[in-house]
């Protein structure tokens, strides 16, 4: 069986740096930080008092108010960036086979906002008859109702789940929707991701696992990326999505097309919970599968958006990664962590920098790493690596490769390229 091509011709963004595609990229290639103190809730007494937050957020702009408060803020998040990248694709939704799209949005946590309010409530609850709980609580909490809640708006009938891979949730909803187009199982699929976990138990939580980095007096200079003062990554919230579609339907709709997905890998660490493995053999792994699903030699990568969430482990053991699969091609490549502006968006981390990349690739732009300073070097990191630092650079990308990797070992990795007949 022929496998059918897969193009990106739509793209949405909701990220703390930016609340479009385009506030997002210029924001990125500037090498501006989404990071600040928390306005969600009063952090006074977390030792975290800071995340990278979406700014001047308002559901009832992009969605009808009731409608709205029967989602968590999650799904909004993802309500948004999905609109965003359908108009930007220009479907005519009158005319395409809806039977055929699918939507597959990846998320790492959840309605976990919903969960603490209501469980809150009901511990201060007084009414000795029962407890009273919201009736769309269960609907607002799951983790796949953004999903439900897009191919509903839309009347979208084809392959509709949520992936849930921790911080690699959503680079799975991308190699899942690419593999069922490439098989003929769907024309088109709105793919994304999206989480909004800036609450007193997704901060106190990760805060009890010393993953979070304290830097509170300096927040926007917390994530650093591959630097030896590096000490947690820093929470954000947001969605990002992805319109793919098979290329002969693009083509026959007159579609712009933005870049070509080519490949997708997956592995796992098979190590620890939370850790990465140290020598980097899942993340080996997963760029070898993807290299090899895309039919690429790792010389025809020019830029990595990696997972780079700024934790000494983490960074160290990618490195390692890319050093073993790269080899002398290594040192030609740009890398670069826009973990460090963005901030770590857990369940929604590869879909906005699978997104970064395919921008990467259209504009021939790497954006930055920020925040390393000079002489603030890590023994284990290999320094005569290309990591971007502090400036955006211009530069030929034929392909880039986006790494993400989650608690529990999961790791995800998809190659975005230019589209060439």
């Amino acid at each position: 069986m022929e496998l059918k091509r897969v193009v990106v011709t739509g793209l949405g963004a909701l990220t703390p740096v930016g609340n479009t595609v385009a506030e997002t990229w210029e924001n990125l290639v500037k090498g501006v930080s989404g990071a600040g103190p928390i306005t969600h809730f009063d952090a006074s007494k977390f030792k975290t008092q800071f995340a990278c937050e979406v700014k001047n957020f308002n559901a009832a702009e992009f969605i009808d108010r009731k409608e709205a408060r029967k989602m968590d803020l999650y799904a909004q998040y993802a309500i948004v960036a999905a609109k965003e990248a359908i108009a930007d694709s220009a479907m005519d939704l009158e005319q395409v086979d809806k039977n055929k799209i699918g939507v597959i949005f990846g998320v790492g946590i959840g309605g976990i906002r919903t969960f603490e309010e209501e469980m809150i409530g009901y511990a201060g609850t007084k009414d000795t008859i029962g407890p009273k709980f919201n009736p769309f609580f269960i609907p607002k909490m799951i983790a796949d109702i953004a999903s439900g809640h897009i191919s509903i708006m839309y009347g979208f009938h084809g392959p509709n789940f949520t992936t849930t891979s921790a911080c690699a949730s959503s680079s799975n909803a991308i190699a899942d929707a690419f593999n069922y187009i490439r098989l003929g199982k769907a024309n088109v699929i709105v793919a994304g991701g999206a989480e909004a976990a800036i609450s007193p138990g997704g901060v106190g939580g990760f805060n009890a696992m010393h993953a979070l980095s304290t830097r509170n007096d300096d927040p926007t200079h917390a994530s650093r990326p591959f630097s030896a003062s590096r000490d947690g990554f820093i929470m954000a919230e947001g969605a990002g999505c992805l319109i793919l579609e098979e290329l002969e339907h693009a083509k026959a709709r007159g579609a712009k097309i933005y870049a070509e997905l080519v490949g997708a890998g997956l592995s796992a660490d098979a190590h620890h919970l939370t850790a990465s493995h140290p020598e980097g053999l899942g993340a080996k792994l997963v760029m070898l599968n993807a290299l090899e699903d895309a039919g690429m030699n790792p010389e025809d990568i020019d830029y990595i958006n990696v997972h780079g969430t700024s934790t000494p482990v983490g960074d160290v053991s990618e490195v390692k990664a890319i050093k073993e699969v790269f080899g002398d091609h290594a040192y030609k490549l740009n890398i670069s962590s826009t973990k460090s502006m963005t901030g770590h968006l857990l369940g929604a981390a590869g879909a906005v920098e699978a997104l970064v990349s395919v921008l990467a690739v259209k504009n021939d732009i790497v954006p930055p790493t920020i925040n390393h300073e000079e002489g603030d070097n890590d023994e284990n990191i290999d320094y005569n690596l290309n990591f971007t630092f502090g400036t955006a650079q211009k530069r030929e990308i034929r392909a880039a490769l986006s790494n993400t990797f989650g608690f529990g070992g999961h790791n995800a990795c998809v190659i975005m390229k230019k589209y060439a007949e």
